[in-house]
């Protein structure tokens, strides 16, 4: 195990009616800023039991963050933030809307041109105000950790950044607002948890089985309870186990002292950024086929995960990770989300220009041991389509 230092400060308040306990949390003084997506907030009385427990507070709304947070969009929420002098961010959403928080928090206060934060990956961020969330959609793990994603529609770039500062103060995590979300909404947040525990676990043997035993306790759990979530709507033992499970995906605990990819998030933010793909489609397209493009790179890891996530005793190891991809693949088109580009009528006609976007961004070493190169990027999407 490689040495780590582990830091989350975020508190969280779980469970039914937790939105009361914004009158405690939240400071009577503050100024706050309440940011959110669509109308989903208003119709499903997320947003309104938000205000009431808020109450005699000073609060002001920001809407229209979008499902990939643009940067054009949340500079608009910054020029509200400096011109009602607002000093409290409280995201009302999923992970879309709490990353578009975390970067107007940084925002609000950097000194310089705002895209900088991106372009650093949030290095150059010396301070931030203070923020909150109340979570709607579980996926991302936003809600609980100090990173974000951002798109600049103008350049089709989607870059991720992230500070300390950017950790929320607290969130509050209840199942049942969970309840009006559409199932491909559902469908998607299983996936985006699935792929945040593979990108940390499978790699390369670390001699580091607690967060092995934590990583595939989480995988396992989103395979037991992810289709019941999807397909039951007011099943609260299933969405509070998803919930719970997305959250610890990201909160930085599976990642002490042990490698990590992130390559398969980073080719499909480019296919987001030029196709307008959800995040959660681009992981199942991409893993299956980066998993099976990398098998040599990841053999070790790839049987365990095999042998103790899918129980797949039978065969030699070339056929139990043969197996464990194919079960991978079959598991996100169960719970609803397509595996192939051209399950979204895309085909070769991407694979150039996402390549040049990858090269264009510096990503041209990606993954655990900086082997995926665009050479291996090009053979994933040809396998992908």
């Amino acid at each position: 195990m490689n040495n780590f230092n582990f830091y989350n400060p975020t508190r969280i308040c779980f469970g039914k009616d937790t939105i009361s306990q914004l009158d405690q949390l939240v400071p009577k003084d503050a100024k706050i800023l309440v940011l959110y997506g669509g109308a989903s907030a208003e119709k499903n009385g997320t947003l309104n039991e938000v205000r009431q427990a808020l109450g005699a507070r000073d609060v002001s709304y920001f809407s229209g963050i979008e499902p990939n947070p643009s940067f054009e969009t949340l500079s608009k929420a910054v020029s509200q933030v400096k011109a009602e002098q607002r000093n409290f961010l409280l995201a009302v959403g999923g992970g879309s809307v709490i990353d578009g928080t975390k970067f107007v928090a940084a925002a609000a206060l950097y000194p310089g041109d705002t895209w900088e934060i991106m372009l650093t990956g949030g290095r150059s961020i010396t301070q931030a105000l203070p923020l909150a969330s109340v979570l709607t959609l579980p996926a991302t793990g936003s809600e609980m950790n100090r990173g974000g994603v951002i798109t600049q529609r103008a350049t089709q770039s989607k870059l991720s950044f992230k500070s300390d500062l950017l950790y929320p103060q607290f969130s509050i995590l209840d199942p049942t607002k969970t309840y009006s979300l559409p199932a491909k909404q559902v469908a998607n947040g299983v996936v985006d948890a699935f792929v945040h525990v593979v990108e940390q676990y499978l790699t390369y043997p670390a001699q580091a089985p607690v967060q092995d035993r934590f990583a595939e306790g989480l995988l396992l759990t989103l395979i037991e309870q992810g289709e019941t979530a999807v397909t039951q709507t007011d099943n609260y033992e299933a969405r509070a186990n998803l919930m719970w499970t997305a959250t610890l995906a990201l909160n930085g605990l599976i990642g002490c002292g042990v490698p990590q990819d992130w390559s398969t998030h980073m080719l499909g933010h480019e296919l987001t950024a030029l196709y307008g793909l959800d995040h959660a489609q681009t992981l199942a397209i991409i893993l299956p086929s980066m998993l099976a493009e990398m098998r040599q790179a990841k053999h070790g890891k790839l049987v365990q995960y095999a042998e103790r996530v899918w129980q797949i005793t039978q065969g030699n190891d070339e056929q139990k990770i043969q197996q464990a991809i194919a079960n991978t693949r079959a598991f996100f088109e169960r719970v609803g989300v397509k595996t192939y580009l051209k399950d979204y009528q895309l085909g070769s006609e991407i694979i150039e220009p996402v390549i040049a976007q990858l090269q264009a961004h510096k990503m041209t070493a990606l993954g655990e041991q900086r082997n995926v190169t665009p050479e291996v990027c090009e053979r994933v999407l040809r396998a992908s389509l």
